[in-house]
């Protein structure tokens, strides 16, 4: 798109801002107890305090669908199968079918990131705590990730679920890069995570 410039009569291309305006890319880390949700410059969680149950699920749901009703593409964080046998996985496998399946009837495409390929974007290693202690390497590694949302991406990730936050902020991430508008720079060892990514079928019209 381009105007002319009343001094010259000269085309003159309009800023990027202006002709293309940012696809609105969400990022979701769906939890029980502290859902981390996303956009390209902002994150929060959602906590359901003393809610369990139906309840719990019904408001989870219901905040989720008000933030990402409006969305070009959502990334989210795929199931943890080496949790399976952990209390509340059933009730957390249901939460994220939940979530999957209105943005299916939504018509928001989606994608699905495994834990590792999230770590990988922030940090270049699906294990970059490997040189600690192991009984401290994923609490290492998970403020690594929050330290990337916040200094690199520019993230505000801070109080209770700055964790989850800062992972949604990096599902965030990925989606926007995915589709042409990378929030910065990576080196090529970071962004290779964006290969295994399960990316959907339809590539959505605001990708460049």
């Amino acid at each position: 798109m381009t105007t002319v410039t009343p001094a010259t009569g000269m085309p003159q291309r309009l800023p990027a801002a202006v002709t293309q305006p940012r696809p609105l890319v969400i990022g979701l880390d769906t939890s029980l107890t502290s859902t981390g949700i996303a956009g390209a410059d902002w994150a929060e969680a959602l906590r359901p305090k003393s809610l369990t149950r139906h309840a719990r699920l019904a408001w989870l749901l219901e905040e989720v669908t008000d933030r990402v009703k409006c969305a070009d593409l959502a990334v989210i964080e795929g199931p943890a199968y080496a949790q399976q046998l952990q209390p509340g996985h059933h009730e957390r496998a249901g939460l994220w079918w939940m979530v999957t399946q209105m943005l299916y009837r939504r018509d928001i495409p989606y994608a699905v990131a495994n834990p590792h390929l999230r770590t990988i974007y922030a940090t270049g290693r699906a294990n970059p705590a490997q040189g600690h202690p192991a009984q401290q390497r994923a609490r290492i590694a998970k403020g690594m990730v929050h330290t990337f949302a916040v200094e690199e991406l520019g993230v505000f990730c801070e109080g209770v679920g700055k964790y989850d936050a800062a992972d949604a902020a990096v599902l965030a991430a990925m989606g926007m890069d995915w589709l042409g508008y990378p929030t910065l720079t990576l080196p090529d060892e970071q962004r290779r995570a964006l290969d295994s990514v399960q990316w959907p079928e339809q590539i959505p019209v605001v990708a460049r």
